[in-house]
């Protein structure tokens, strides 16, 4: 069992009956009832074309026996079985052009939702879970969904075409049809018994799959970082564990999958000669005519053949049913931030207000307890403290991110879970430490904050900071390509498009979370003066790392341990000599310019 370490089920992760997954999976057909009801109609057809011929060489060999049949009646049931079996492809032609086309519309139907749902989840789901993991489920769990779509369909057909032979077996020779039909419920007593199995290790070969994925999305994510410390020995190895691990789990998968149709195999072979033993016990004393036992004969398989396609196909069955577990899990999965109305937040002036929030992530220890704070509307607040001290965790609870435990968060008076989550987040900009850009141009990133402003507007804001000359460094101005998550263009340059993006929205509520990586002088001056833009027109809350943005901040505020222990302006704390003092010498007094040309008075000497 050591094959499956490391295979466990994700947090949301849940098991579903047999019952429940087929309701769900047909829920996804009820949109196709036209078409499906025009696939069952081809599907009888087509067995009834499938089964015609062998009914009229039965007549044939029957009516043969008492006389010699012509040459016209020989050259009439030629062309009509060449007609039937033309009849025969062009239902089955039909049938699969239907069929393709609806698992094409389920497949995307599918996976917009499963997409949809992994937008929706709160910001705690994705900072908990490996995307990798998640996007195996949207992408590779999706296909092997569809996979499963397309066998209900095909056995949907096969049993059509089972029945319609069955009842022509009925009527030409009732004993040996119940003979064909007493392997139907071994077939389910094998099946139901195999099901278990089955589900369990398919499960794990996708969690395995899943594990590759996410590592090797981390690994390419992370290269720059591997390289730069030669660890690519490392990663390598990494991914071969995973990838070894999936192997031997796929490798007992396919052992386990590979049992029942063989099995069934030979149950039919059995009963296909006992068929043949008895017939011919029968036509030999009278019972029955060599027509209709030729007919028992050549039916029979079609009969079985459909059968033993169920349970060949089972192990995809079992992989679609494990698929749509998995895709269902996703769907389902509750979300951990909620909202208890839906009003719009319109107008904000910014008033915030935390009342004795308490708040932990997950079950580990409190980040906040009883914390108070209020902003005043259009207050410039800074957010000071050392690492793990609260100050992120504050943001986040503004922007509705995380869910807190007890105590209330009010904005304008109102609590702030009556407020529509989207549409409170759409009075605000946020701006994290280390700022995401999409692959596109700079205009497509600023425009994703606010989709129809138009290209003169957006470069009317760019000329706000420093006369435009930000725009003048980038190779192609707003048409530069930045580059997989912003990597062809400079740190400084990439903090200036996530500003320019909340310039574009203008919200109501400004966040930032300042980057601490060194930038030149010239960029920093560009921040700057985008960040007093921003900070002009907003209630604003700054984690800050930089000397000019606490300096310029209203209020600052330390935390330590998730309370308030100093609060004031610049110069006040600093004559307090306190914690923030200790901060600003540790932090934040290189920064400053009598730092710098007292460092250089020093080195001069």
């Amino acid at each position: 069992m050591g094959f499956y370490h490391g295979l466990s089920a994700e947090a949301y992760d849940r098991q579903y009956s047999n019952k429940v997954l087929i309701q769900r999976i047909l829920s996804y057909f009820k949109a196709h009832r036209i078409k499906l009801i025009f696939v069952a109609i081809v599907v009888v057809l087509q067995g009834f074309t499938g089964s015609i011929p062998y009914l009229l060489v039965s007549k044939v060999l029957d009516e043969g026996s008492a006389m010699q049949p012509d040459d016209r009646m020989l050259a009439i049931l030629v062309g009509a079985v060449i007609l039937l079996e033309v009849l025969g492809y062009v239902f089955f032609h039909i049938q699969q052009r239907l069929m393709a086309r609806v698992n094409a519309d389920i497949y995307r139907t599918l996976a917009t939702d499963a997409f949809a749902a992994s937008m929706e989840q709160d910001l705690a789901f994705h900072d908990t879970l490996s995307s990798g993991r998640i996007v195996s489920r949207i992408t590779g769990d999706t296909e092997d969904f569809i996979t499963l779509m397309r066998l209900t369909m095909n056995v949907l057909g096969s049993v059509m075409q089972s029945i319609v032979v069955g009842v022509i077996l009925l009527r030409t020779e009732w004993r040996l049809a119940l003979m064909l039909f007493i392997f139907i419920p071994l077939v389910i007593g094998i099946v139901s018994a195999y099901r278990n199995v089955a589900r369990r290790v398919t499960t794990r070969g996708m969690r395995a799959m899943a594990n590759v994925n996410a590592t090797v999305k981390e690994t390419i994510s992370g290269i720059s970082v591997a390289k730069n410390f030669r660890q690519e020995e490392s990663i390598y190895q990494d991914f071969q564990k995973s990838n070894k691990t999936s192997y031997d789990v796929n490798i007992k998968r396919g052992f386990v999958l590979s049992i029942v149709f063989p099995t069934m195999r030979t149950l039919s072979g059995i009963s296909i000669a006992l068929l043949v033993y008895f017939g011919a016990l029968s036509v030999t004393q009278g019972l029955i005519t060599a027509g209709a036992w030729y007919l028992v004969l050549l039916s029979s398989d079609r009969f079985l053949m459909p059968i033993l396609s169920m349970t060949s196909y089972w192990a995809q069955v079992q992989t679609g049913f494990a698929a749509a577990e998995r895709i269902f899990a996703l769907i389902d999965a509750e979300h951990t931030v909620f909202q208890t109305n839906t009003l719009e937040a319109k107008d904000l002036h910014g008033d915030i207000v935390f009342e004795k929030v308490t708040f932990q992530y997950g079950v580990g220890a409190e980040v906040l307890r009883d914390f108070d704070l209020h902003i005043q509307p259009g207050e410039n607040l800074a957010i000071v403290g050392h690492t793990g001290a609260g100050k992120s965790s504050v943001a986040r609870l503004i922007s509705r991110f995380y869910e807190f435990q007890n105590g209330q968060i009010l904005i304008d008076g109102t609590n702030i879970r009556d407020y529509d989550i989207d549409s409170l987040r759409g009075q605000m900009g946020v701006v994290t430490q280390v700022p995401f850009l999409f692959e596109g141009t700079v205009e497509e990133n600023i425009r994703f904050a606010q989709p129809d402003i138009s290209r003169e507007e957006i470069l009317r804001i760019a000329y706000q900071i420093g006369n435009g000359e930000w725009l003048e460094t980038l190779s192609n101005g707003l048409d530069t390509n930045v580059g997989e998550r912003g990597a062809k263009i400079s740190m400084g340059q990439r903090q200036l498009v996530a500003l320019m993006r909340v310039l574009a929205r203008k919200p109501a509520i400004f966040i930032l979370d300042e980057a601490t990586a060194s930038i030149d002088p010239f960029t920093e001056a560009q921040i700057q003066h985008a960040l007093n833009l921003i900070l002009a027109q907003s209630t604003s809350v700054l984690i800050a790392h930089r000397l000019s943005t606490v300096k310029s901040a209203d209020r600052i505020i330390v935390l330590d341990h998730g309370g308030i222990i100093e609060e004031g302006n610049h110069e006040a704390l600093l004559e307090k000599g306190g914690t923030y003092a200790d901060l600003y010498n540790t932090y934040f007094r290189h920064q400053s310019l009598d730092y710098v040309e007292e460092a250089g008075k020093f080195l001069n000497k």
